[in-house]
């Protein structure tokens, strides 16, 4: 099986798929543009990728592309509908990165407290200023706000303890007695965490509902002269606002991601918000430890190998959680080929469609069950055509399905 691997990706990962067999075509500068074309000349069956956008176009190129990897966790540069419409697969790697983006944010507040970077270029361009630097707030007894209290999250709570801080935190699924649990404060909206910190820390996925969840109204909500920390994605910050609060009302802000920024790892970028004062900026690099990447090699490994040699998919995004079928059919049959053929085309003739099949075969090879959702009642002369078509069948049951 080929595997395009198009970004930077642990050597022990591409030993590790070479030893399963596969043929690995690693080409780590690809960028959107390039991709497209990579696809057509390789044509792989999998595709792994890091930050590299994977655009409609180029999973069109792909004529024998049956699994997208996201070796990390979002899989917003992966137009996963076009994926879904052409039957490939997208998996990610959850969960592997979360201490080293959690190191990144302490990092990055840090620098927001301590304006790290600032006394570094002072120094490095000869100039001895600590009378500038003198006065910082520090973090211990402070209130760290937490957005998105996921598997980053967690890690990022850890660490905020053992500075001292105190934590008041928002997640779609935390609760009251959770948070009494974890030791923290609990808040009912993102904005309750913003009025109530002195720092906030936005770890949440990419997606239409987040897209500008810290806007003017949240920022607004913050305390003069807060820091804010995005890790997550470029799309949940509004960076017009943000710079608009950073100029007003004495925000500081530690970034990793941006609105809009390249899709490869090397390009012309330059956001206007970076440019301010108090605004501390690193490139997207929240999993960029060497830790993380042998943990979401090995996790890429895993996914392969689930894939080539059991046909599963761990980690899939893209599979319907709940199909549209109505009815179960279930048919007892001989293990004998030719029975399923005349079940489906019985179903086919009344124009019912399959949406999902389960064949289980029983101890000794000379049974199976195949369980059968469609999208309709197969009317009773099809059933009936389907009991008397075949002689191998040796029972049929249909089962509505409770929605």
């Amino acid at each position: 099986m080929r595997v395009l691997i198009a970004d930077k990706f642990e050597k022990i990962g591409i030993d590790a798929l070479k030893e399963l067999g596969c043929e690995v075509e690693s080409q780590p500068d690809l960028g959107a543009d390039t991709l497209p074309g990579a696809l057509e000349r390789v044509d792989p069956q999998i595709l792994i990728v890091r930050g590299t956008r994977v655009s409609a176009a180029a999973l069109k190129s792909g004529a024998s592309l049956s699994l997208v990897i996201r070796a990390g966790a979002g899989v917003d540069t992966i137009d996963v509908p076009a994926a879904s419409s052409l039957g490939v697969f997208v998996a990610n790697c959850p969960g592997k990165n979360s201490v080293a983006v959690a190191e990144l944010v302490m990092g990055l507040l840090l620098s927001c407290d301590r304006r790290i970077p600032d006394q570094v270029a002072e120094l490095r361009a000869g100039r001895w200023t600590k009378g500038v630097f003198s006065e910082a707030r520090g973090l211990h007894g402070r209130t760290l706000g937490i957005v998105g209290l996921g598997q980053i999250g967690r890690e990022i709570l850890t660490r905020a303890h053992a500075f001292g801080m105190n934590v008041v935190a928002w997640s779609r699924n935390l609760t009251p007695a959770e948070a009494t649990r974890l030791g923290i404060a609990y808040a009912e909206t993102p904005i309750e965490v913003a009025r109530r910190a002195d720092a906030v820390t936005i770890n949440v996925a990419a997606n239409t509902e987040t897209k500008h969840l810290v806007n003017a109204e949240f920022l607004a909500a913050m305390r003069p002269g807060a820091y804010l920390i995005n890790t997550s994605r470029g799309s949940v910050v509004d960076e017009a606002a943000l710079a608009d609060a950073i100029t007003s009302r004495g925000l500081r802000a530690g970034l990793d991601v941006y609105e809009g920024e390249p899709g490869g790892a090397k390009a012309e970028f330059a956001p206007a918000v970076v440019q301010l004062p108090g605004v501390y900026g690193t490139h997207h690099v929240g999993a960029s430890t060497d830790q993380a990447q042998v943990a979401i090699a090995h996790e890429v490994i895993h996914i392969v190998e689930q894939f080539l040699h059991a046909g599963l998919v761990p980690n899939c995004v893209n599979r319907l959680a709940r199909s549209s079928a109505t009815h179960v059919l279930s048919v007892r049959h001989h293990n004998r080929p030719g029975v399923l053929a005349h079940v489906f085309k019985v179903l086919s003739d009344g124009a019912i469609n399959v949406e999902e099949v389960e064949n289980i075969i029983y101890h000794g090879a000379t049974a199976t069950l195949a369980r059968i959702h469609l999208d309709g009642r197969p009317a009773p002369e099809a059933l009936q055509a389907i009991r008397s078509g075949n002689s191998h069948i040796i029972s049929l049951d249909l089962t509505e399905i409770d929605k």
